[in-house]
């Protein structure tokens, strides 16, 4: 089967977002105080962006842009190791549908996998680079139970929370990555192998073309990718003023669920979720959570049935202690008591499980 292949209009319009890059990146980061959001820029029209970021040189950016042909663009296209799909093909997300969306994705992986994009049947997990043990434990279960769930965990392969969430999502299901450069790029570059083993058995997405290099406009680009491509947003770290309040930002402006994971209130990285708890955020404690607001309270959509009776015979047939804590969870109700709270707190920090139990 050959890889699908975006149209030389979109083609164009990512071609364009890379020679424009370094002029974004002043437009949209600068110290000025009329600084452009991404948001704004990537929403308006070619011409208008070039002429908006780099007006002495808009002209000469675009003849550029327009030189080469539909059959050079299309060669040079199949000729990279990434597939490519725009919004004028089935298979592009229905999910970016908002007029800032990226007029191509660029990707690795199986193109055939862009079918469980939907916001229904995805989640987002980010958080803090700088995460604390806490932090990376509770992505990357949250990461592996989610995607055993049959839910897609998208993140951005940062450092810390984002590559825990990635790396437990692997372990059970499908995971995609949103870079802030081509896909063909990884970035960072210690997580080549992560980045390698998402293209053999997930997606990694890009709207930028391959070669591109990141720029720090980059990150929020991808961040409104993520939000738009799941149902739900979920903050497991964060410092204040940070990108993954930014993610939960865009989330809650197309109408989604923003979740975040309570952390201790002396915690630096555990400023961002408290407050957006504080704001009325989803509680996230586990992935039951985040199933109960995507999906309805009690609800498990479990599809690995099939997994844990072939872990079971692989160990004699003896049920573990994983597949003992799933099957007790069946049937329960959506109400939970005060004891049930209690037995719960013990995957948070004990300082923390200490002073909630005594609000009890």
């Amino acid at each position: 089967m050959s890889r699908p292949t975006a149209c030389p209009e979109c083609l164009r319009r990512a071609r364009l977002l890379a020679q424009l890059a370094p002029y974004i990146e002043k437009a949209a980061c600068g110290s000025s105080p009329a600084a452009a959001t991404i948001k704004e820029l990537l929403g308006l029209p070619s011409e208008l962006l070039a002429e908006r970021v780099a007006p002495s040189k808009a002209a000469a950016i675009l003849r550029e842009v327009d030189a080469p042909t539909d059959d050079r663009l299309l060669a040079e296209a199949e000729a990279s190791e990434c597939w490519s799909v725009c919004r004028h093909q089935h298979r592009y997300p229905v999910a970016l549908g908002q007029d800032e969306a990226p007029a191509a994705l660029f990707g690795r992986g199986d193109p055939q996998l862009l079918g469980h994009l939907r916001p229904e049947h995805a989640v987002a997990i980010v958080g803090a680079r700088r995460a604390s043990s806490y932090g990376r434990e509770v992505a990357r279960q949250l990461g592996r139970d989610l995607a055993e769930a049959g839910l897609a965990v998208v993140s951005g392969l940062a450092f810390g929370i984002d590559a825990c969430a990635h790396r437990g999502a692997l372990e059970s299901g499908l995971t995609v990555a949103v870079l802030g450069c081509g896909a063909d790029v990884a970035y960072p570059a210690s997580h080549r192998s992560l980045w390698r083993r998402i293209g053999e058995s997930g997606l990694v997405l890009s709207e930028l073309p391959p070669g591109t290099g990141a720029w720090r406009w980059g990150f929020p680009a991808r961040n409104r990718i993520m939000a738009a491509l799941a149902g739900m947003t979920v903050v497991v770290e964060a410092v204040e003023r940070s990108g993954s309040l930014v993610t939960a930002d865009f989330a809650a402006a197309l109408g989604y669920t923003v979740g975040a994971v309570p952390g201790p209130v002396g915690s630096r990285v555990s400023a961002g979720p408290n407050s957006l708890l504080a704001d009325g955020a989803t509680l996230v404690r586990d992935a039951q959570d985040v199933l109960d607001a995507m999906l309805g309270p009690g609800v498990r959509r479990r599809r690995h049935d099939r997994s844990r009776r072939r872990r079971r015979l692989r160990r004699g047939g003896e049920r573990t202690q994983r597949d003992r804590r799933a099957d007790g969870r069946r049937g329960r109700p959506p109400q939970r008591a005060a004891s049930d709270l209690r037995i719960r707190l013990g995957r948070l920090p004990r300082l923390l499980a200490d002073s909630l139990q005594r609000a009890l």
